[in-house]
């Protein structure tokens, strides 16, 4: 039997103008949008088989991938592909182990170590090779740019790294002592952060269908921030408040991913950092629906649908958990209908799809 979602692709039309108004909060949309910071490529592959998307399509085509991601996402009733700069020379000390999902990701999972990190002293810090924000590769963002549908725009992404990188470079555990032994050495590792992420954004920026930047960097835990309140405003928001205030000025909005409970510096990033919109939610940190009343007055959100509720709820517990949400969320605009943090390979796909559909149903 056929699920319901098999002809969801013939009832979407992108509307990239549209997006951008739901996420500025310019009033009720007229249907619901769907967001996401990505796709799995294995849940990407997925979809593609699955639906034949690529069919007359040659895999040998040299843009066969992008092709890909263009066709899959707009399946999924998303308006916007994301794209970026290919930066190469962060090095960092990570371990790969064998993934256990169902799709499977051929070269294993991959953690950070957070004991150690490539920058441990001063003397890392003069030797290690800091990648150039004005070389990096630009090959794929241009292609799209020449190449993805007018109805459609690309978000530029995924950059602003800069509590993420901190605790790369240096080791989770290091960056804790440092900021007691060496605060000047993580000061110097932030300047460099922040110098390399306002080239790349400038960058973006400097492409028209570029029409939002969507940072990535996650902060803290289940419980709290990473590091102190007033570290992660010196280090950290600090950068953020520089590449919010440059893509505003270029007319874009400013979309943050950050994973972990930010209770205490949300003000911060709403009223100083000014965000438009932030994504990345998690149940047992707070629910999307309560936070529509709460800082959600002020700024858009993205997703809400949790990961650990899609991997084990059945198709009706997710549907109604799906129209549930978008009750709550979707008056007055600033809300897109999408998983907590991304479409991870180990969600089953059937589970990812039914609430993709019923976003794509409501109101209908």
């Amino acid at each position: 039997m056929m699920k319901s979602y098999e002809g969801l692709s013939n009832t979407f039309e992108p509307n990239w103008q549209g997006l951008v108004d739901n996420i500025l909060r310019a009033g009720t949309p007229d249907r619901v949008f769907h967001m996401e910071l990505f796709h799995d490529r294995e849940i990407r592959d997925a979809i593609a088989e699955r639906f034949e998307l690529m069919k007359g399509v040659r895999p040998a085509d040299p843009h066969y991938a992008l092709k890909k991601m263009i066709a899959v996402n707009r399946f999924c009733g998303w308006d916007y592909v994301v794209s970026g700069l290919v930066v190469a020379g962060f090095e960092h000390h990570r371990a790969a182990v064998a993934d256990t999902a169902d799709l499977k990701r051929a070269g294993g999972r991959v953690y950070q170590d957070e004991h150690t990190g490539p920058i441990m002293s001063w003397e890392d810090f003069e030797r290690y090779p800091w990648p150039d924000a004005d070389a990096a590769d630009a090959a794929e963002l241009e292609w799209y740019c020449r190449h993805v549908p007018e109805e459609m725009c690309i978000v530029g992404g995924l950059t602003g790294h800069f509590a993420e990188e901190l605790t790369w470079l240096m080791g989770y555990e290091t960056l804790c002592y440092a900021l007691y032994d060496q605060r000047d050495l993580v000061q110097a590792i932030a300047e460099k952060l922040r110098e390399h992420y306002l080239a790349c954004v400038k960058r973006l920026l400097a492409f028209d269908r570029v029409k939002m930047i969507w940072a990535s960097d996650d902060m803290g835990f289940k419980t709290g921030l990473m590091i102190s309140p007033n570290d992660t405003r010196q280090f950290i928001l600090t950068g953020h408040k520089m590449l919010a205030e440059m893509s505003h000025a270029a007319g874009r909005p400013y979309l943050l991913h950050a994973c972990g409970n930010l209770k205490d510096i949300i003000d911060d990033l709403v009223d100083d950092v000014k965000i438009d919109a932030k994504h990345s939610f998690e149940d047992t940190i707070e629910d999307v629906r309560q936070v529509k009343q709460t800082y959600g007055r002020r700024i858009a959100m993205i997703g809400g649908i949790d990961v650990d509720f899609l991997c084990r709820s059945d198709e009706q517990s997710i549907r109604r958990r799906v129209r549930d949400t978008l009750n709550v969320c979707q008056a007055g605009g600033g809300y897109c209908l999408g998983t907590g943090n991304s479409v991870a390979n180990y969600i089953p796909l059937d589970n990812y799809l039914a609430m993709v559909d019923e976003g794509r149903l409501y109101g209908s």
